[in-house]
């Protein structure tokens, strides 16, 4: 008999974003822990909100992706100490996605960077403590900056449809709005960044509230405006960022992998002049190249569920040789599918391994990403 999972049990210090007690009343069902708040994670089942995704529109809320403010005149001057990144092009109203490595090369977090003004940075996280990381680099660089976590809460609407809600609610210029560039405005009494941007690649935006008082509000009104449109309530789709090969910091990377393992060496600029953080590191790795790369994989089995732990893939002749860091169900595919560390000589499309599994031992073929 399979023993029974325990439940996450909030309290009054679990931090809770501005839009959480709607998510409860719209019926969430599964919640996480994402920079120390909760974070719904699906509210029917995750095959249901994949299809809601993937043929109409949703919204989310992820408001447990903070924001580490950066102002002050050297501002710029520590975001680009903090990424390898080639930051000398970043305009004003433009989000760039930076990767931020420490002294070793090692990944500390995956975030999204916004400039709103020429010293004035949202560097919007993944789930590490990268206010504190920010917060120790300028004291020791003695640099003239304010670095604050501010009351700024992303609600995100996703999904084929996302045009039309967006469109509807805040008037037909979202639709020019480009990939990946925002605009701030002031809208029904409540101050707002919405960003070309989101976790899935069905299309979408992230509108940041500037005042956590306007949480339920903001819900309600995306929520009315959609309501036409079919709009669900859902989360950040674990098959959905599969398929189509978004990173998840903590399950596909950590401070034990680097930027070229993981298939990030475009956002690298080794010539670049400033010696950021971890330069010299990378510097190394590259001139001696990797051992490992994250490869997709797609699976000889029944189906199964996602992996709550690392399944290690082995080889017949080698013994293991690599870990499984995400895995799911593809509707789609009609096969399990993940994404992996594999070594080097063994990532080419089609190469076979073996994964041990709880649900057992089976096969999977390198597979390339996205799936679909």
């Amino acid at each position: 008999m399979a023993a029974k999972l325990p439940v996450l049990a909030p309290v009054a210090r679990t931090r809770k974003s501005p839009f959480y007690a709607s998510a409860v009343k719209a019926g969430v069902t599964g919640v996480t822990i994402y920079n120390h708040m909760l974070l719904p994670t699906w509210f029917d089942t995750p095959e249901q909100d994949y299809w809601a995704i993937m043929n109409g529109v949703t919204c989310w809320d992820v408001g447990g992706e903070r924001q580490v403010e950066v102002t002050g005149p050297d501002a710029f001057e520590l975001v680009r100490l903090l990424t390898p990144r080639n930051l000398s092009k970043h305009k004003i109203g433009q989000c760039k996605y930076i990767p931020m490595v420490n002294q070793d090369g090692g990944m500390i977090n995956d975030p999204v960077l916004l400039r709103l003004g020429e010293n004035h940075f949202w560097i919007s996280i993944a789930d590490s403590d990268i206010l504190l990381w920010a917060q120790g680099i300028a004291l020791g660089k003695g640099l003239d900056v304010k670095i604050t976590e501010p009351d700024v809460s992303p609600l995100a609407i996703q999904g084929p449809k996302s045009d039309d809600v967006g469109a509807k609610l805040f008037g037909e210029w979202v639709r020019d709005l480009k990939f990946f560039w925002f605009k701030e405005l002031e809208f029904e009494g409540m101050p707002l960044v919405i960003a070309r941007s989101g976790w899935s690649k069905q299309g979408g935006f992230e509108v940041y509230l500037r005042d956590s008082q306007y949480g339920a509000k903001l819900w309600d009104m995306v929520m009315d405006a959609g309501a036409e449109f079919d709009i669900k309530p859902a989360a950040p789709n674990s098959i959905e960022r599969v398929e189509s090969g978004l990173l998840s910091y903590g399950n596909d990377m950590d401070m034990t992998n680097n930027p070229y393992e993981i298939g990030l060496d475009k956002f690298v600029d080794l010539k670049q002049d400033i010696d950021f953080i971890g330069k010299f590191a990378l510097q190394k790795i590259r001139a001696k190249g990797i051992k490992q790369k994250l490869v997709g994989l797609k699976f000889n089995c029944d189906p199964i569920p996602w992996n709550e732990e690392f399944w290690p893939i082995r080889s017949n002749s080698r013994g293991v040789i690599g870990k499984v860091t995400s895995s799911t169900y593809s509707p789609q595919l009609k096969a399990n599918i993940g994404l992996g560390f594999v070594p080097i000589d063994m990532t080419e499309i089609g190469t076979e391994v073996m994964i041990d599994s709880p649900y057992g031992y089976f096969s999977a073929e390198v597979h390339k990403v996205p799936f679909i």
